[in-house]
């Protein structure tokens, strides 16, 4: 059987069909959109044309959307974009937050911001009451990701939206899971920004967005040529751009057939690893989560051991237990939930992808308890349990 992509959280493989609109801008269309000449005008069409796909599938308007080399730039600049105008006051983040914000939002605190981290349920759901508690009459901003990377939890983005604005605070989510996965509206979440990114949805690396509502003002973190209504100078990106347009429209495209298909595939993956591997649990919420996202804690099992052997057999999945590159340390997502440091060690994140078939599901589920049997007969934990 041929090798087994299971980490679309991570990144997805290009669509052809993007990759086809996107080569012409590499060599024969490869001017700049800010010349006057045809060259630079065919590439100001495209990416106006690329705009206007985004914006219509946001149910946005085409003037609100800024692209951004990625989600980490639109998650930054929608932080300290938003803030940089204000005395430092106070803004609320969620505990289960993507680094893009995480670490935004400790820049901030030392540049005198005081932040909460809301905490979450065991499902990984914002605590409504503690959301609630955490604004004070100074909070400027909160940000809360519509669907999480590492565990799929769905966010109620459209509730906490509305009571931060009745608190008198701007809202941001990051929807780069979401984008391309789940339907996602601006005026049906009531948002004032939202992050988005390209290699998400099977589009290029390197380009994201962000939308921003009309009204809500921002400082630019990069200054020069004023390009992107002056909130993001550079010369654009323009294939990666035009990548995004089309990535997006494909995805939304597909979405009413690929979206059940998937949390067929899911719920078959879910079913199948409880059934078989003992001392196992299913981390996010059991319904409110992403499509293909399936995420577990291993007892006894360090998970990127448990990576590297599915890895030797042909699945490439993640092991969860690093929210940054480089880390060893339990995803700080996992332990948000409440799963010990030691459990979470041994997290598993399964993400399928609109390519994933049911025999490739079936063949994991053969492949992964004789694995995670192998690995516990080599811990002494599981020999003490």
């Amino acid at each position: 059987m041929k090798p087994v992509y299971f980490d679309h959280a991570a990144t997805t493989p290009v669509d052809p069909r993007v990759f086809e609109a996107m080569t012409p801008f590499f060599c024969e269309r490869f001017g700049n959109p800010s010349e006057p000449h045809r060259l630079g005008r065919e590439a100001r069409s495209a990416v106006d044309q690329a705009r206007a796909r985004v914006a219509a599938l946001l149910g946005a308007g085409e003037n609100e959307i800024v692209f951004t080399a990625g989600g980490t730039e639109a998650d930054n600049l929608a932080l300290f974009g938003s803030l940089a105008r204000l005395q430092p006051g106070h803004l609320v983040v969620s505990a289960v937050e993507h680094p893009a914000v995480m670490e935004a939002a400790r820049a901030l605190n030392g540049r005198g911001w005081d932040v909460d981290y809301v905490p979450v349920d065991g499902d990984g759901v914002v605590d409504r009451e503690a959301y609630r508690a955490a604004f004070r009459d100074d909070t400027r901003l909160v940000s809360v990701m519509t669907a999480n990377n590492v565990v799929g939890t769905v966010q109620p983005v459209a509730e906490l939206a509305r009571i931060a604005h009745q608190k008198g605070a701007l809202f941001h989510t990051d929807a780069v899971q979401a984008v391309g996965s789940l339907p996602v509206d601006v005026d049906e979440l009531g948002v004032d920004m939202l992050s988005l990114s390209g290699h998400k949805l099977h589009g290029p690396k390197g380009v994201g967005a962000l939308y921003v509502r009309r009204g809500t003002r921002l400082q630019p973190l990069l200054h020069g040529g004023g390009q992107e209504r002056r909130l993001r100078s550079g010369t654009e990106n323009v294939p990666g751009i035009v990548g995004l347009g089309v990535a997006m429209t494909l995805a939304c495209e597909a979405m009413p057939e690929v979206r059940p298909r998937l949390e067929r595939l899911r719920d078959r993956l879910v079913a199948g690893v409880l059934a078989r591997v003992p001392e196992v649990t299913l981390l996010g919420h059991p319904t409110d989560r992403l499509p293909g996202n399936a995420a577990f804690a291993v007892r006894y099992v360090e998970g990127e051991s448990l990576l590297l052997r599915l890895d030797a057999r042909g699945f490439t999945v993640s092991s969860g237990s690093a929210c940054a590159a480089g880390s060893d340390e339990p995803s700080p997502v996992v332990q948000a939930l409440g799963v010990r440091p030691e459990d979470a060690h041994g997290s598993l994140r399964v993400s399928l992808g609109r390519e994933n078939t049911e025999e490739e599901v079936d063949a994991f589920l053969d492949a992964l308890p004789p694995i995670v049997d192998e690995l516990r007969r080599m811990s002494p934990l599981y020999a003490k349990r």
